[in-house]
């Protein structure tokens, strides 16, 4: 089978079964994992799927949302670069908002023990993280608890953002992109990050390279919102500077 024709089964099974893995379709045609992501890649670009960590998507899945063991699974060697680089932002006391997502889950687990301030989030497995810090005090936000994402939402959540004042934020977000803006595939969660973006004077937009051009189905704010982006090296040259053209600073470690 020549790769066009390849190519177009793997979009017809895409389509079929609404998600492929690399493993399987290897061993469907025949071929190496490494070739059938050069298929993926070549039907990525030429915008029939998504690429997503394993395989990938249709193309008009804007709502799909990987569980929170696939997030923490994927590009972990940039995530932990993107949060010790975070460490940086830090205040020396003060107040910190730690939005739910796996990169800010590694910057939880990066933080000094003579760390010493206020954190608040409404983000279950962050929040198991912290409870024993010595130097931290820690604040729950309360509410409707997504299994998905172990985030509280809804009017409690954005009730309770709506009262503080925090100085620095450190966000996730499942894509970000210079026409999509930053994006997730809830409303719901959508709306509490929205409520945290307002919350905090500084918002520092954790993210690594992959989410870089991905738009899902709810958009919570634009890249001229955000004072920093931290990604990885994946993050080319062009794609730094048009960030930064938006306004926001872009580390890449």
């Amino acid at each position: 089978m020549y790769a066009p024709e390849r190519q177009q089964e793997i979009l017809r099974l895409a389509r079929e079964r609404g998600r492929v893995d690399v493993l399987s379709l290897a061993q469907e045609f025949q071929v190496t994992a490494e070739t059938v992501r050069r298929d993926l890649k070549a039907l990525d670009r030429a915008g029939a799927i998504r690429r997503v960590h394993g395989g990938a998507i249709p193309a008009g899945r804007l709502d799909f949302e990987p569980d929170l063991s696939e997030r923490e699974s994927a590009a972990t060697d940039e995530k932990d670069r993107i949060a010790h680089a975070a460490l940086d932002e830090l205040p020396s006391d003060g107040s910190v908002l730690l939005d739910a997502g796996s990169t800010t889950a590694r910057l939880a687990m990066a933080l000094p023990v003579d760390a010493a301030f206020t954190v608040v989030t409404h983000a279950l497995p962050l929040a198991s993280r912290l409870a024993d810090h010595p130097g931290i005090d820690l604040h729950i936000v309360g509410g409707r608890v997504r299994h998905r994402t172990r985030a509280a939402v809804d009017a409690w959540a954005l009730r309770t953002y709506g009262e503080i004042n925090a100085d620095i934020l450190f966000l996730a977000t499942n894509g970000f992109s210079l026409a999509g803006g930053l994006t997730t595939p809830d409303l719901a969660e959508a709306a509490v990050k929205r409520a945290v973006m307002a919350a905090a004077r500084r918002v520092v937009l954790l993210a690594d390279s992959s989410k870089y051009g991905q738009e899902h189905f709810a958009r919570f704010g634009d890249l001229a919102d955000v004072d920093v982006v931290i990604t990885d090296t994946g993050l080319d040259d062009d794609a730094a500077r048009a960030i930064e053209a938006n306004g926001p600073q872009v580390r890449r470690v």
